[in-house]
């Protein structure tokens, strides 16, 4: 079956919360697929951010579980359990836990963040195969367009 092919004028008469939906769906389920093939979520690929100086961290400082899911508040997803991911990241050796449950990287963890940083560009290659930069900057500014008018924030 092939797809509806709609013209320029039906396009421009879908709402764009629809098409963002699925695109955001979809997007998400490509990449956390890409990267549980390598071996790793991504959850556990943003504890290692959070937790690392070199990377989201100001400070490289041990965070809570509590402490990090409020610091990944605008991009954790509902189904995504810190403590069972947490807990996989311990048993490898890349996280430890102290006496009043912060969390911190070890070496390996750091190390290990920086390998899984490394499938980002395939990933994004994947995504935007076909799509050329201006096409993908052109799209960005209409979303960050579509935010403004509808009163949210463009970071």
């Amino acid at each position: 079956m092939t797809p509806q092919q709609n013209s320029d004028a039906e396009l421009a008469g879908q709402p764009a919360a629809y098409w963002t939906g699925v695109a955001y769906e979809a997007l998400i389920a490509f990449t956390r697929a890409q990267q549980a093939a390598k071996g790793y979520t991504q959850p556990q690929f943003w504890l290692l951010r959070n937790l690392s100086e070199n990377d989201i961290s100001p400070d490289g400082e041990g965070m809570t579980l509590p402490e990090l899911r409020e610091a990944m508040t605008s991009y954790i997803r509902p189904e995504d359990d810190l403590a069972a991911e947490a807990a996989v990241l311990l048993e490898r050796g890349w996280l430890t836990q102290d006496a009043e449950d912060r969390l911190w990287l070890t070496e390996e963890g750091e190390q290990a963040r920086v390998d899984l940083a490394r499938n980002a560009p395939a990933i994004r290659a994947a995504l935007h195969e076909g799509i050329g930069d201006a096409d993908y900057v052109t799209t960005v500014k209409v979303l960050q367009r579509l935010i403004r008018n509808a009163g949210g924030t463009v970071a």
